[in-house]
């Protein structure tokens, strides 16, 4: 399967600003591209790239005053499965984790674990451990949040959404994320294309958030938004929680005046191009 992805981006600056963007795909899947991935700026500035501490690609540059456009196209090749359970993966002991797991079992910003961990005990101790009790804390997230656009906030916290039980994707993924570390379960944030490819529409497209789970010695998808298996996800970021990797970082105010997001199955658009 053939799966494009792109974004359309206008804002408004009264004056140069910098800004740093993490929406370039991130280096492993880099591979699977059947072309590079196209990026253009309107007007045209220059623009550089560079990895951060997380391993994603992070691209710089300074928007002119007026409006401003950051634009960009790309082709992925994807095997067209669904994401794989493994519900014998078992958890680490702290102990034996690997050393570069460990800062995901901390609280960070939106993830307060100091205030929650109590609440994840009473809820998941006697969970059967591992992945069941990854996927226990996946249900009761999906389950006890409704999800809404227009009740989105961006510093909602995870004690916040649950507290308020309402929030967009960031929001039920931190809450997931913040239960597993309080279970001892490193979990990180996640975000990146996922398209409505074999599933009914229910949004309009846009970047999406879940989470990686370590378990059984590797990194997991789970998803606590949507809760089911999903078709090509196109992972752009990693990070402790949303405030490492912010699709845009601005050094300065700035006004959004255009976002449109585009992900989908191009594998007869791409064969269609060929025989041209």
């Amino acid at each position: 399967m053939l799966i494009r992805f792109g974004y359309d981006i206008t804002v408004h600056c009264e004056q140069p600003t910098p800004m740093v963007c993490l929406m370039d795909i991130r280096p492993e899947r880099k591979e699977d591209m059947t072309a590079p991935e196209r990026v253009v700026t309107t007007p045209q500035v220059p623009t550089h790239t560079y990895v951060d501490l997380f391993g994603n690609v992070c691209r710089r540059f300074t928007a002119p005053a007026g409006d401003f456009s950051i634009w960009a196209d790309g082709v992925v090749a994807d095997p067209g499965t669904e994401d794989v359970a493994f519900p014998d993966a078992g958890e680490i002991p702290v102990p034996d984790l690997p050393d570069d797991c460990l800062v995901y079992l901390l609280g960070s910003r939106y993830c307060e674990t100091d205030q929650l961990s109590q609440i994840a005990w009473d809820m998941f101790e006697h969970v059967p451990p591992g992945w069941s009790r990854v996927q226990a804390i996946c249900d009761f997230v999906h389950n006890h949040l409704a999800f809404d656009y227009m009740k989105a906030r961006a510093t909602r916290t995870a004690l916040e959404a649950w507290q308020e039980r309402v929030g967009v994707c960031r929001d039920f993924a931190h809450l997931a994320i913040a239960l597993c570390r309080c279970m001892n379960i490193p979990a990180r944030y996640v975000n990146g294309h996922l398209s409505d490819i074999g599933v009914e529409i229910l949004n309009p497209m846009d970047f999406s958030a879940w989470m990686e789970v370590y378990l059984g010695g590797r990194w997991h998808t789970f998803d606590p938004r949507n809760n089911r298996p999903r078709i090509g996800r196109i992972l752009v970021a990693r990070g402790r929680d949303a405030a490492d990797v912010p699709l845009m970082n601005s050094f300065g105010p700035h006004e959004l005046k255009a976002f449109r997001v585009w992900t989908y199955d191009a594998t007869d658009e791409q064969a269609e191009a060929g025989r041209e």
